[in-house]
């Protein structure tokens, strides 16, 4: 193989935080061929999942990194021959140890079906000939370390099991423990009587759908309606650096979603600058790539204020942590009937429990509640926010 006709199959550069990522899987495996573009590897970062293509239609030739192995951006993990066919080293075979010392037939037939290389077994017998005892006295070794290390690893029956954490779930827990070490997290409550809303949205939801091609979905009431609070309250849009505030007159709200690989927040830049429909389109569409693994860096860095929404799992009410290094972050919960209060009389209303956690550094008590009954109000008189006033 020449280097003129290999191509190299390259980390590719992930955002300037990050440096690394896991392989979580080859998804070609060495000798077989591949097309242009045809994905080869799933790569996991702290932040994402992704694929890295093939550089050349070929063979995959080499994987110079295997399942599990941290690689580098830049670095090269495999390469594919350009065209034409590559020949795969064949394994091993256990007897090539006959060229410098012979086996007995005995021999030969235990390494053979035990899959070991004889010259890993130093031979006790005549002119250094391996034994059969030699073979089972390794064998037996090998045994009774496997069984210390399964009573260590999984005591009790296999009622035990460790997995190494992804690198995802790593950086998640790492950044949980950030916010709770750096900010000064505060959580403040309030409720919302979500019966306009949801007469509005069932009257509208047929129309809405059928003219953008997207259902209509609380969500973005909930982004328009903290639009409406962030710029009122500047500081839950704004950040801490050093010793100063930085303030920003833009609005990316970070929307969490849940995937099996964990908690990720792809964001809607300028969402103020965005109709319902654009909202909701923008939120189904990255809802989708992040359970699909295809969310790019882009989709995920920055973001000024998250929502996140416990409420889709049954949550009747938490306190949200923050992500850093935002100041605010509104937890939406679930939509329960409960008997309340309504001009003296007592009626049975869709309730949901806002939570509203803040940096308490630069966000003020007073501001925090303010905010919070700020989409308290747009929620219960959603013309409010369809008629921007």
């Amino acid at each position: 193989m020449s280097a003129e006709s290999s191509k190299d199959i390259v980390v590719p550069p992930m955002g300037e935080s990050i440096t690394e990522a896991t392989i979580v899987r080859w998804l070609k495996q060495k000798g077989e061929p591949v097309k242009l573009d045809e994905p080869l590897v799933e790569l996991e970062t702290d932040k994402v999942t992704l694929e890295v293509s093939s550089p050349a239609a070929g063979i995959l030739s080499e994987q110079l990194a295997p399942q599990g192995a941290s690689v580098n951006v830049g670095g090269i993990i495999g390469r594919v021959v350009d065209g034409g066919s590559v020949a795969v080293e064949p394994t091993v075979a256990a007897p090539q140890h006959e060229e410098k010392v012979p086996l007995s037939p005995s021999v030969r037939k235990l390494v053979t079906e035990n899959q070991i290389d004889p010259r890993r077994i130093e031979g006790k017998g005549k002119e250094g000939r391996l034994t059969k005892g030699d073979v089972l006295s390794l064998l037996n070794k090998e045994k009774v370390e496997e069984e210390i290390i399964e009573k260590t690893v999984k005591p009790n029956d296999n009622r035990v099991e460790r997995v190494r954490m992804s690198r995802l779930r790593q950086r998640i827990a790492e950044r949980l423990k950030e916010a709770q070490n750096t900010a000064a997290i505060l959580t403040t409550f309030n409720e919302v009587d979500m019966v306009n809303v949801m007469n509005l949205r069932a009257g509208l939801k047929d129309s809405f759908e059928k003219k953008h091609g997207v259902k209509l979905g609380f969500m973005s009431f909930f982004v328009k309606a903290c639009l409406v609070a962030l710029k009122e309250i500047p500081a839950v849009n704004a950040e801490i650096e050093g010793d100063e505030i930085i303030y920003k007159n833009y609005y990316d709200i970070g929307i969490a979603v849940g995937t099996p690989q964990g908690l990720v927040v792809p964001i809607v830049r300028d969402a103020n600058k965005k109709s319902f429909a654009q909202i909701e389109k923008d939120i189904a569409g990255l809802g989708q790539k992040a359970r699909d693994g295809k969310l790019s860096m882009q989709e995920l860095q920055g973001g000024t204020f998250t929502i996140t929404n416990g409420g889709v799992y049954g949550s009747l009410m938490a306190t949200p942590i923050l992500n850093p290094p935002q100041s605010g972050i509104l937890g939406m919960h679930k939509i329960q009937e409960r008997p309340v209060a309504i001009d003296g009389k007592v009626e049975i209303r869709p309730m949901m429990y806002l939570a509203l956690s803040y940096d308490h550094r630069i966000i003020d008590g007073k501001e925090a509640v303010t905010f919070l009954v700020r989409v308290k109000e747009c929620l219960e008189n959603p013309e409010r926010i369809l008629l921007d006033v």
